[in-house]
């Protein structure tokens, strides 16, 4: 296990982070900012007026897997459960025997390619279903979309993968603001590539590790067994990414708890046999000296997730009072924590934009500490 001490001299040395990154993670995280803007104005040119001229639809399928389901399934959060037409995603190739003529159907790809991507788009040009399709220029997508008269926007090849989630989302958001399916101001493009261009100087490369956030997650991560509370089905979602990141570029298992409905079993592992031993802390003991990984509870925070059912509940259905309780859970058996959203006055940031800020924290943290592992030159030699 690479030492603390030996992870904050890499994370500090621009050049060998340069050379531990041949698939260059860092600068393609750092622009995601970047990467909503040009989104959006490829969404712009692409017309999803073709799709949005007729209306509301019945249903809404996002054909995804990947950083595309994880996209899908915040805009489904984004709608809630109050969303005036209903919104599934499926991995394809296979569209739902319900779609028709009255559907839309977006297929969401990075490479536009594979028969999960191209087969459900010229079934949806069979059945007469409205398409949208996203992937990367002149790929086998693009001309299904052609050959269907739909809208597609391009991604330019440039995008690295596993962190394309914004190149994904954009269009997804700007499609359901046209259909006018979100209240108005949440599809602020424009908000979140700012917050995320914020975040990028907070945690960028070029910051040391004790002003970073990000290089400072990383270092929390490095010998801990991450488990994550996530606050409502937006923070959901948002777990969803952050773990998979953390395993696919870093190695790391990370179970994720979806507040309030998994609050038993959240607490339930804070307070198991992976929990420090003893129920008293020494606050002077050498940490270094402690076996293995240990629990670090990572909180996913979303303010506006909704009020308490009522005190006549036995069990709390407030995401946020189950959240205080699992923290509670947490500070009982020594169980480190680590908030995302603590940083930078989140309280006064847009739903989307506070999720927006998590997420790039989290990405930035999950490439530093693939770096700071070596992963990347080991399976992108």
């Amino acid at each position: 296990m690479t030492s603390p001490e030996l992870a904050e001299k890499v994370l500090d040395d621009l050049d060998l982070l340069r050379a531990r990154d041949p698939r260059g993670l860092l600068p393609a995280v750092a622009g995601a900012g970047a990467q909503v803007r040009e989104t959006a104005r490829l969404t712009g040119e692409a017309s999803l007026e073709r799709v949005t001229a007729g209306g509301r639809p019945r249903g809404l399928v996002i054909v995804a897997r990947r950083e595309g389901a994880v996209a899908a399934s915040v805009l489904r959060a984004l709608l809630g459960p109050s969303s005036p037409v209903t919104v599934d995603v499926v991995p394809g190739p296979a569209l739902p025997v319900w779609m028709g003529a009255s559907d839309v159907v977006v297929v969401a790809t990075r490479t536009g390619a594979g028969r999960y991507a191209v087969t459900p788009a010229y079934e949806a040009a069979r059945r007469g279903v409205a398409l949208v399709g996203i992937g990367a220029e002149d790929a086998p997508l693009h001309a299904a979309c052609g050959g269907a008269r739909a809208p597609y926007v391009s991604l330019p090849a440039s995008r690295v993968r596993h962190t394309t989630l914004w190149s994904l989302l954009t269009p997804m958001l700007l499609l359901a603001d046209q259909l006018g399916l979100l209240p108005a101001g949440t599809a602020d493009t424009e908000g979140v590539a700012g917050a995320l261009d914020e975040v990028a100087a907070e945690c960028g490369p070029a910051r040391e590790s004790f002003v970073n956030p990000a290089k400072t997650l990383a270092l929390e991560l490095l010998d801990a067994l991450p488990v994550i509370a996530a606050e409502g089905p937006l923070a959901g979602a948002a777990a969803e990414r952050v773990a998979d990141q953390l395993a696919t570029l870093a190695g790391l298992p990370v179970p994720t708890f979806r507040l309030p409905d998994q609050r038993v079993a959240a607490r339930t592992v804070l307070g198991g046999p992976l929990a420090p031993a003893g129920g008293q802390d020494d606050f002077f003991r050498d940490r270094e000296a402690d076996p293995g990984r240990r629990l670090r509870l990572l909180t996913i925070r979303d303010g506006d997730v909704g009020d308490d059912d009522g005190t006549s509940e036995r069990e709390p259905r407030s995401a946020a009072v189950a959240l205080q309780e699992v923290l509670r859970t947490a500070t009982a058996r020594n169980v480190p924590v680590s908030a995302l959203a603590d940083h930078g006055e989140p309280d006064r940031y847009p739903r989307l934009v506070q999720l927006a800020r998590q997420l790039a924290v989290a990405d930035f943290s999950a490439v530093y500490l693939a770096l700071a592992l070596d992963h990347e030159r080991a399976l992108h030699p």
